[in-house]
């Protein structure tokens, strides 16, 4: 069942400078969720047309066009992600959601996850910051003002996986084994001697006695250079557009060297060649600060203050370091004096470290690109400082073909579904995100505002007022109202 399409819309299109071309009247395809996605669908479409009417006295207007997916779409047409909604996406390039059910056992590992891979939606772009009076868990939530850039299409989120004891499994099982005898060493219980020895072992201790079979689940998770470069180039892009402060390449490097690791160097690449003239990396920071403090230091010196354990290197390793600062140096006329202080801090952080610093030093955190399992974590650990994921807005973007899908990204809540009473801060804030990329800076202020001064009043929905004393407790359609008063 193909979509009604607005007779009063237009395409938004995209240039061959990779700049879209948006019309007064664009026709954006929605998918208003499941469970609660009704309810907070209406009252944030209201908040969304309240704000352009007001920003532009009623010249520019979005014509929304409703398409399908999830339980609804199911129920209408068998399908539960139907052919004419990609095509809606395609066609439109930019869209918003709601939150969607995963089926279980339908063949679809995520809803969301099929649109993303369709439309190649490479960029999980998350904003991250705290509005005055949203009650939180941490002393100083005003300090978390990040922009996360995850990696869409790699990672887990295309892994290749096999279940333990199936003859997939085991395939590979005997393709390591055989192929690559010392990795395969480290699959402790790979093989059936080490299932006996298991299982004599429990027998041994009382354990029920049960068969003793090679049980090992196997899982690839794929990381590539232009995967890579694509979501890095992005995020700096963003960075020098916005003025921000640095961006920091958060990894597991240390331990995954070549997907990881690949991550974090092809990272620093981008940044050296891409935007060489905005950008400097920490370690140049270190290289040219040092200079600058004793313009007579000599690169082997500048290399142990760089790097304290050189004199312990092998003569290799020791050269490599002298080749960096080298390099770094020969920066002089256009990062040195001082100069690198003005551009673009590019720097890497190890993951599980970061999730401690975001939480214990978040202010020195700006923009954030890291792969797809990082970047779930650090999003939702980040949410938490400032509200909670019910207010956490997000997009998914393919910055080169122009196509970009908004969403809520929490779940679907269905024991609330038709209750009016949840929170649509999440789709609000994301349809503030669909605004700005559309250019539309004027009315994506007016809602900020608008939220802000509602939440500054404490007129909330249930999940802030059981937090704050002395609020006004409003169902969603009422909040929605409250923030259409303030608006801008």
């Amino acid at each position: 069942m193909a979509p009604a399409v607005p007779a009063h819309g237009q395409p938004i299109t995209m240039n061959a400078q990779f700049q879209l071309q948006v019309p007064d009247h664009p026709i954006i395809p929605y998918i208003e969720g499941d469970g609660t996605g009704p309810d907070i669908w209406r009252a944030s479409q209201r908040i969304v047309d309240a704000a352009v009417a007001k920003a532009y006295g009623g010249r520019r207007a979005i014509e929304w066009m409703e398409v399908l997916a999830g339980e609804k779409a199911f129920n209408q047409t068998g399908n539960w992600l139907p052919d004419e909604t990609v095509a809606a996406f395609q066609t439109y390039l930019v869209g918003i959601k709601g939150p969607l059910t995963t089926p279980v056992g339908k063949g679809i590992r995520s809803l969301n996850v099929a649109l993303r891979q369709l439309l190649d939606l490479y960029v999980c772009l998350r904003p991250v910051r705290w509005f005055a009076g949203v009650p939180s868990p941490v002393k100083h939530p005003e300090r978390v003002e990040m922009v996360i850039f995850r990696e869409n299409t790699e990672d887990i989120y295309a892994g290749i996986e096999y279940a333990a004891g199936t003859p997939e499994a085991q395939k590979v099982l005997d393709f390591l084994q055989a192929n690559f005898p010392k990795e395969f060493k480290k699959i402790r219980f790979g093989t059936q001697d080490a299932a006996d020895k298991w299982e004599a072992l429990l027998e041994s201790v009382g354990a029920p006695v049960r068969p003793a079979v090679v049980q090992v689940g196997i899982g690839f998770k794929p990381v590539s250079q232009q995967g890579t470069e694509r979501l890095v180039h992005s995020a700096i892009s963003y960075a020098l557009k916005y003025k921000r402060k640095s961006v920091t390449l958060v990894h597991k490097g240390n331990i995954m060297k070549f997907t990881e690791g690949g991550f974090r160097d092809w990272g620093y690449d981008v940044a050296r060649t891409m935007f060489r003239a905005q950008c400097v990396t920490e370690r140049e920071t270190w290289i040219l600060a040092n200079k600058e403090k004793n313009p007579a230091l000599a690169v082997e010196a500048n290399a142990r203050m760089v790097d304290p354990g050189y004199d312990m290197m092998v003569a290799d390793q020791q050269a490599e370091i002298r080749a960096e600062i080298e390099t770094a140096l020969a920066l002089w006329p256009t990062h040195g004096d001082g100069k690198w202080k003005q551009l673009l801090l590019v720097r890497d952080s190890i993951a599980d470290i970061t999730l401690q610093q975001v939480l214990t030093r978040p202010e020195e955190f700006d923009v954030i690109a890291t792969l797809n399992l990082n970047g779930d974590y650090l999003s939702d650990a980040l949410a938490a400082q400032v509200g909670g994921i019910g207010i956490a807005p997000g997009g998914n973007i393919n910055y080169l073909t122009g196509h970009a899908i908004f969403e809520a990204t929490h779940g679907t809540a269905p024991k609330y579904a038709n209750l009016d009473k949840v929170n649509p801060g999440s789709v609000v804030l994301s349809a503030v995100m669909m605004l700005e990329h559309l250019g539309w800076q004027e009315a994506a202020d007016a809602i900020v505002k608008g939220l802000q001064a509602s939440i500054g009043q404490k007129r909330v929905t249930y999940d802030f007022h059981r937090q704050m004393e002395g609020a006004t407790l409003l169902k969603c359609s009422e909040f929605s109202t409250a923030v259409i008063e303030n608006l801008g």
